[in-house]
C-alpha cells in the first residue's frame, strides 16, 4: 500500500497539468480568436481619445496564423496592455484586428504582393489623378477611386466636423428588411469626437444588422476655410501634417471599437499629388465619387454616390429620396469594398 501513494500522487499531478494546459489552450484559442476583441469595455457617449491606440505606426508585413489563413499587416499599435496589428484580407480588401502574438509576420514589398486585388487597387486609385485645373495645376479634384465595377450602387456618406446632429431618419430609411444595408461613412475625427451618442446609435445598427458600415477615413482635423483658394484649403492649408490626418482618425476608431477600411476620402475631394502619394505609401485607396447628389450629376451603373448625412446638406439627402423613390438610383446597394476591380 505504501508503494501505490507516490503512484497516486503522480497521477493526480498529471491530471493537474492536463487540466492547467487545457484552460491554458481554451486560453489561447479565445485571445487567438479572429477577429481580436478590443476597444472600450464599457460604452459611454463621450468617446475615448485617440491616445490610448499608443504605439502606432505603418507597417507593411505578410502573416500567417495557426490555421493558415494569411493576411496582409499595415498597423501596428496597443490598446490597453494588448499588442494588434491592423490587417487588410488582399484579395477581398476587409480589413481586421488581430491579436499580434497569434501571428507569425515577415516584411514584404509593394513589388511582392504586386499580383494582388489590394495593391492593384492602391495603384489604379493613386493613377486615377481626377481633374487639374488649367489655372491650378498644384491641386487634384475628385482624384482616386470615382467609379466602382458592376451594377448598382455604391452609396456613400460624409460625416464631417458639425454641429448639427446626424441625420439618423435618412439612414434609417436604407435598411431593408431581412439583411444589412451596405454604406460606407466617411468619418472625420473631430465628428466623431463630438457626436458620441450618434457614433454609439451608427455602431448598434451595425451590431444589429440593420446596417454593414463601412468606416472610411475622412482626416481628423478636416481644414476648410470658406472663400480662400482650394490650392491652400482643406488639407493643402499650410501647415497640415497629412500623416498625423490619417493616422489619428484610424486610433481614434480603434480606441473605440471599429475597424478603419482600407479607404480615404480627401475632404472636399482636393488633394495634390503628394498628398496622394502618402497614401500610396501608407496602403490606403484613395475614395473619390462621380455622384455627389447635390450637384445633380447624372446616375450610371456602379456610381459611387456622395451625401452628407452630418446634418449640414439636405438638399443632397432630398434629391437621393427623390432618385430613390424614382427608380433613378436603382440597386443593389453594394459594399465598398467591391468598388475596384
Amino acid at each position: 500500500m505504501l508503494k501505490k501513494a507516490p503512484l497516486r500522487r503522480a497521477s493526480c499531478a498529471i491530471i493537474l497539468l492536463l487540466a492547467i494546459g487545457g484552460r491554458a489552450a481554451l486560453a489561447a484559442d479565445q485571445t487567438c480568436a479572429s477577429p481580436a476583441r478590443f476597444g472600450p469595455t464599457t460604452v459611454g457617449a463621450r468617446p475615448a481619445p485617440f491616445t490610448d491606440a499608443r504605439d502606432y505606426r505603418a507597417v507593411f508585413q505578410q502573416c500567417h496564423d495557426a490555421a493558415g489563413r494569411a493576411r496582409l499587416a499595415t498597423r501596428r499599435f496597443v490598446l490597453g496592455e494588448t499588442k494588434l496589428l491592423l490587417t487588410v484580407d488582399p484579395a477581398t480588401l476587409e480589413t481586421s484586428v488581430e491579436a499580434e502574438a497569434c501571428w507569425t509576420c515577415a516584411d514584404t514589398t509593394d513589388a511582392a504582393q504586386g499580383d494582388t486585388r489590394f495593391i492593384k487597387a492602391i495603384d489604379v486609385a493613386a493613377r486615377a489623378s481626377g481633374v487639374t485645373p488649367a489655372k491650378h495645376p498644384d491641386y487634384l479634384r475628385n482624384a482616386g477611386l470615382a467609379h466602382g465595377a458592376g451594377e448598382g450602387a455604391f452609396i456613400t456618406g460624409d460625416l464631417c466636423p458639425s454641429s448639427r446632429p446626424l441625420d439618423r431618419s435618412f439612414l434609417a430609411a436604407l435598411t431593408s428588411p431581412g439583411g444589412s444595408t451596405p454604406v460606407a461613412l466617411s468619418i472625420s475625427g473631430l465628428w466623431l469626437a463630438h457626436h458620441g451618442e450618434d457614433f454609439q446609435w451608427l455602431r448598434e445598427q451595425a451590431r444589429t444588422g440593420a446596417l454593414a458600415i463601412t468606416w472610411v477615413n475622412h482626416s481628423y482635423h478636416h481644414p476648410y476655410a470658406p472663400g480662400r483658394p482650394l490650392a491652400e484649403n482643406f488639407l493643402l492649408e499650410p501647415g497640415v501634417d497629412m500623416r498625423a490626418e490619417v493616422f489619428d482618425t484610424e486610433r481614434l476608431l480603434l480606441a473605440n471599437g471599429e475597424t478603419p477600411s482600407v479607404f480615404f476620402r480627401f475632404p472636399g475631394l482636393i488633394s495634390n499629388a503628394a498628398q496622394m502619394e502618402t497614401l500610396r505609401e501608407d496602403h490606403l485607396i484613395a475614395l473619390g465619387a462621380d455622384a455627389w447628389l447635390v450637384f445633380s450629376p447624372p446616375l450610371r451603373p456602379g456610381d459611387i454616390v456622395l451625401v452628407h448625412p452630418n446634418g449640414n446638406e439636405p438638399d443632397g439627402l432630398r434629391r437621393f429620396a427623390r432618385l430613390r423613390a424614382s427608380g433613378a438610383l436603382r440597386g443593389p446597394f453594394r459594399p465598398l469594398a467591391q468598388a475596384p476591380q
